[in-house]
């Protein structure tokens, strides 16, 4: 008893703090009755929304979450408040525009406490010129030019994966299978890390990290930070030996100025890319199987344009650019699930000075945040919105800033190429391989960080009876 009292401590200055931190603010909004928020609710002391809102994600009804508050409040912007700050919640193409276009101007990034801990200082916390710099320098890793150099190992990886971890199965569970495979490239291509049992341990600690990324920062043992913040530790002690990965490059590649990055940026900025280029293709990964699985007409349609590659190819011979260019109907197909279900929830603004917005003012240190579901589900940018069409995304696509998946704009998720060749190189092997329909047809996808099944998403395989 004595123990837990003592334990119990932290949490409750924690809290204090925080108290003092939203009274401090609410007692600022007071002082000035001029101000013209946007319509919404803070919700409770210190806490504001943030149980909902995570109970909302965790049970697959972020949608309705957004939905209802768009229609009480205001379609454009409504305030809310998340783990502590006061937010505005930008809707819509204008909002989604409006945020992506201001960087520096009236707003910069910002992430939770508990993000801007655990990757401290990588891209995450840098904003202004030094943001350009970083980003210029990942940049040149992970752009269509360079990382076509690594296609064929990323096919290779991808056969392998396939043939140890699906072939001769029955029933897969495809979020921790396919796992498997994205930690693999992400592995050896940042790291140089290959040796599968090594993969193995290193994936654990990423999960553990990855799980403490959204969420109170109260660093005690038993806590879900506690275990990200020490996987962490233990992920940026890894020794590998410099080959020509993203590990070695960020070691010996200056920046613009000449300037190259210390050790601890180096390995928070592994630790971001790790985050950002493994999890979130193993979201879209699952997602893609599960509408495959479900829409038997687009697998087929998807199996037909694979094939036709594989017929100009000689037997055994790698993926190459070209064909990579020719896979736009998977790529549509990619889209549009990406479009119903966006691997992540949205990301966070921060205004650097009181700004006005659709008539209403935004007080210097407000969060702002954007959400894909204010206007991927949104019948005034896509007609019959709860439908699966591919065809969304042929000739010029949907209207700018509706469809922000990787976000957009300075800030547009660095990993969007490297992405795209992991996602539709599996897409290739795996329809070849495989037909397959879902366990559970009515799986719900839900956001815990990011977009995952609730019950993992197993399938049943059916291989073809000759290998396409």
């Amino acid at each position: 008893m004595e123990v837990a009292k003592f334990l119990a401590l932290p949490t409750i200055l924690a809290l204090f703090i925080l108290s003092l931190h939203f009274i401090t603010k609410l007692v600022k909004l007071r002082k000035d009755p001029n101000l013209n928020l946007p319509p919404g609710n803070l919700g409770w002391p210190i806490v504001g929304e943030t149980l909902e809102y995570m109970r909302a994600a965790r049970g697959g009804t972020l949608v309705s979450f957004i939905k209802e508050r768009m229609e009480k409040h205001d379609s454009r912007v409504f305030k809310t408040s998340f783990l502590g700050d006061n937010t505005a919640v930008f809707c819509g193409s204008a909002g989604n525009k409006f945020l992506f276009s201001n960087e520096n101007k009236c707003l910069q990034l910002w992430w939770p406490s508990s993000i801007r801990k655990l990757l401290g200082t990588s891209l995450v916390s840098k904003v202004g010129e030094e943001a350009k710099m970083t980003r210029r320098l990942l940049l040149s890793f992970l752009s269509a030019e360079a990382l076509r150099n690594y296609l064929p190992k990323m096919d290779i990886i991808a056969q392998n994966h396939i043939q140890t971890h699906w072939k001769g199965k029955e029933q897969v569970v495809v979020y921790s299978t396919v796992q498997l495979y994205t930690y693999a490239l992400a592995c050896c291509l940042f790291l140089s890390i290959e040796d599968p049992i090594h993969v193995s341990e290193f994936s654990a600690k990423l999960d553990d990290f990855l799980g403490g990324l959204l969420g109170f920062p109260i660093n005690l043992p038993g806590t879900r930070f506690h275990r990200s913040k020490k996987a962490a530790d233990e992920i940026t002690k890894e020794k590998v030996s410099p080959t020509q990965d993203l590990l070695s490059y960020l070691i010996v590649t200056p920046d613009s100025n000449g300037r190259f990055m210390t050790e601890t940026e180096i390995s928070d900025n592994m630790l971001l890319l790790l985050f950002a280029g493994h999890d979130t293709a193993r979201s879209v990964l699952s997602s893609i199987m599960k509408y495959l699985g479900a829409m038997p007409q687009v697998y087929e349609q998807v199996l037909k344009e694979q094939l036709e590659i594989s017929r100009e190819k000689e037997a055994g011979e790698l993926l190459q650019w070209e064909d990579i260019q020719k896979m736009k109907y998977s790529w549509n197909v990619a889209s549009e699930v990406m479009r119903l279900l966006p691997p992540v929830a949205g990301t966070y603004r921060e205004a650097i000075k009181d700004f006005h917005y659709a008539g209403y003012t935004i007080p210097k240190g407000w969060k702002l945040r954007w959400v894909p579901s204010s206007t991927h589900v949104d019948p005034a940018y896509f007609r019959n919105p709860e439908a699966f069409d591919a065809s969304r995304f042929e000739g010029e696509g949907p209207i700018p800033y509706s469809y922000v998946p990787f976000g957009g704009g300075p800030r547009m998720c660095l990993g969007i190429e490297f992405a795209r060749l992991e996602i539709l190189v599996f897409m290739h092997h795996i329809v070849k391989w495989f037909k397959w329909d879902l366990v559970n047809s009515d799986e719900n996808f839900r956001y815990d960080s990011l977009l995952q099944p609730a019950k993992g998403l197993p399938i049943r395989l059916h291989p073809h009876a000759i290998h396409c």
